[in-house]
């Protein structure tokens, strides 16, 4: 699957940009700067006047409040010195969507093209997590612009909930109605909090507002006859090794 994915949180991902070469600007303990590969400088941007430099972070270990890195330099930056030729990319990596942003007009930020997609990812083993106040990290992980000249390869693995809708209301089999705003994210409509998740199998009742056409209801209530809320879950926990993220909320944890 390429940029235009139809991107969700929850999605797990297989991500991906090839290495394409470049040259080291400074390098500093935490980051390497780069000529980046990628982009051209927006002449027209009045707000933002980019240089044509990106710093990606480097690994520390020992450091848990360091945001998260996908891209990877070639040799490793303990090999390189300023002025020196590298190459820059991601390798297959497995991630989560954590949140999804979308601009319309795009985005302004120096560079070109303007980005019209924002994609939040963690990184398998990582959630989300809140960070101090006033720190400068984002605890929803790295974030992506697909469409934005990066050459990014993305790969579906697992969409829990695939055959829902954000917005579709179902009814539950306990006879609880209630509306799907993601995996993670029920609202029962009787306003009860003995369960956080529908009991499948489920019957879908609205989807877009409207009543539902008898094939997706055939294919929500087909779909749930087997497994159940919690199996999707320890499937998706299985693939991430992390916590799930809610709409504005979640587990604080990061590993």
């Amino acid at each position: 699957m390429g940029d235009d994915m139809d991107f969700r949180v929850g999605d797990v991902l297989s991500v991906a940009c090839p290495f394409t070469a470049t040259r080291v600007t400074r390098l500093e303990r935490d980051h390497v700067s780069l000529e980046w590969p990628w982009w051209g400088r927006d002449p027209d941007s009045e707000s933002f006047h980019w240089n044509g430099i990106v710093a990606i972070g480097v690994a520390t270990d020992a450091d848990e409040w360091t945001q998260p890195e996908l891209f990877r330099t070639d040799p490793p930056p303990e090999h390189l010195a300023s002025g020196d030729a590298c190459r820059v990319g991601v390798p297959p990596t497995v991630a989560h969507v954590t949140a999804v942003d979308r601009f319309d007009p795009p985005l302004e930020t120096g560079w070109l093209p303007r980005p019209r997609l924002a994609v939040a990812v963690l990184p398998r083993g990582r959630s989300v997590r809140e960070f101090p106040d006033g720190g400068h990290l984002n605890g929803t992980g790295y974030e992506l612009h697909p469409g934005d000249g990066i050459p990014f390869t993305f790969e579906l693995l697992f969409r829990p909930y695939a055959f829902l809708e954000p917005g579709d209301e179902v009814a539950d089999a306990a006879g609880r109605a209630w509306r799907f705003d993601g995996p993670w994210d029920w609202y029962a409509f009787d306003g009860g909090t003995a369960a956080a998740a529908p009991e499948w199998p489920l019957a879908l009742l609205t989807r877009g507002g409207a009543p539902c056409a008898p094939e997706p209801a055939g294919e929500v209530a087909a779909a749930t006859v087997p497994g159940s809320h919690a199996g999707t879950l320890a499937e998706w926990t299985r693939r991430t090794d992390a916590a799930p993220t809610r709409a504005g909320r979640a587990v604080p944890l990061l590993r």
